[in-house]
Parts: C-alpha cells; sequence; structure tokens
C-alpha cells in the first residue's frame, strides 16, 4: 500500500490503482446467473437466436370453430371464377337511398 506522497505502478490497470485485499476472504461466486435478473432483450434474443431442427414436424390442432372459418376460406380462395360470375357481379343493379317502387 502506498503511502500519501508515494506511487504506486501497477501493469494492466487503467489508471495504475490497485486494491488491496483489506483482510476479508474472496468467496468464489458459484452461480452467477442466479444474482442476475434476465431482462427482456436477452429473452428475445435467446428466443430469436435458437436452434431450429427444419425437418421436425409441426403439428396445428384447430378447434372446430377455427376449422369451420378455415374451410370457408379455402373453398373462398379455390372457388372457380369464370367471365359469367365476373360479367354478372361488374354490372349488377345498385341502388342507391331508397327504393321507388
Amino acid at each position: 500500500m502506498a503511502n500519501i506522497g508515494e506511487e504506486n505502478k501497477v501493469s494492466g490497470v487503467f489508471g495504475g490503482v490497485q486494491v488491496e485485499n483489506l483482510g476479508q476472504e474472496q468467496q468464489p461466486i458459484q452461480n452467477d446467473r442466479a444474482l442476475v435478473k434476465t431482462g427482456f432483450w436477452s429473452k428475445f434474443k435467446s428466443f430469436w437466436l435458437q436452434e431450429i431442427d427444419w425437418n421436425k414436424e409441426i403439428k396445428v390442432e384447430l378447434t372446430p370453430y377455427q376449422q369451420k372459418v378455415e374451410d370457408e376460406i379455402n373453398e373462398f380462395l379455390h372457388q372457380e371464377i369464370t367471365w359469367e360470375k365476373v360479367h354478372d357481379f361488374l354490372f349488377q343493379d345498385i341502388t342507391f337511398g331508397k327504393k321507388n317502387v
């Protein structure tokens, strides 16, 4: 330990500061992960960068209502479109306001 006016040079330390053990025994940290709370970005990064097995089968189970909606969407997307249907859609009668009888 340096006295006032004396200079202790310590290599490899910024500013040349030397800290001595003041009679306290250093105890090794056994599990440093238990002492740190995992933050949002650490969780996000670990999820986003996880290894993915692309050959693994993914099974999706739908509720009956979800299955019904999915069937209706597929039926709509895969319907046969003909010129007659397009013509009927484009040239249908459109009324605004009250219809006069």
